[in-house]
């Protein structure tokens, strides 16, 4: 073999190898991500769950950015969102 020959076979390996790393770390397709409940970051009634006492569930907060209703946001990101009332948080705070 010559050298050319040999150089080509490991580009081509080193592709190969590089792209399925690149599709090992794509999460499936169709697949959901990962999600977070997040408090303080709903908008009145815009909740998915949790809103206190005196509500039921899912759509049920009274107020924007009610402490103690969350939403499901992209894992990770939820202590980044930020909002007129602060930062959101991973647990439930003043209302």
């Amino acid at each position: 073999m010559t050298t050319r020959t040999l150089s080509i076979g490991a580009l081509a390996i080193a592709a190969l190898a590089s792209g399925a790393s690149i599709a090992q770390t794509k999460p499936a397709e169709g697949a959901k991500p990962a999600m977070e409940k997040c408090y303080g970051v709903s908008m009145a009634g815009k909740n998915d769950c949790a809103a206190g006492p005196g509500t039921t569930c899912a759509g049920s907060s009274k107020m924007d950015y009610q402490g103690n209703a969350w939403k499901f946001v992209p894992a990770g990101t939820c202590t980044t969102i930020k909002t007129p009332k602060g930062m959101g948080s991973l647990a439930p705070t003043k209302a």
